[in-house]
């Protein structure tokens, strides 16, 4: 499955974001990653074909991650964004049921999206 993310960008500190991942084939859990400066890949949030989500307390009641399964497409809604959230933000997309938010269970990545957060 080949992945391709947009809307990322720069944006003030509390400004709505919305990313988008479209997907060329079927998948099953998806999520989001991110990845700072000088730090790690990390798990943003997840959902399942069954509307099942999953989120990383940074982010948790801030961020809405929902997929349309018809038209194969994943969006982040990054609602109160704070300079913190600043990051090369992937789609990742996975061939089992659950991944939640370990990277390890998913098989496929975009090429990621910047979203810069300006204080």
């Amino acid at each position: 499955v080949q992945l391709a993310e947009s809307g990322g960008g720069t944006v003030q500190t509390g400004g709505p974001l919305r990313l988008s991942c479209a997907a060329s084939g079927y998948t099953y859990s998806m999520g989001w990653f991110r990845q700072a400066p000088g730090k790690g890949r990390v798990g943003v949030a997840s959902i399942d074909r069954d509307g099942s989500t999953g989120y990383a307390d940074s982010v948790r009641g801030r961020f809405t991650i929902s997929r349309d399964s018809a038209k194969n497409t994943l969006h982040l809604q990054m609602n109160s964004p704070q300079p913190e959230d600043t990051a090369m933000y992937y789609c990742a997309a996975s061939s089992v049921v659950g991944a939640g938010l370990r990277s390890s269970a998913y098989t496929s990545w975009g090429q990621g999206t910047q979203v810069t957060v300006s204080s």
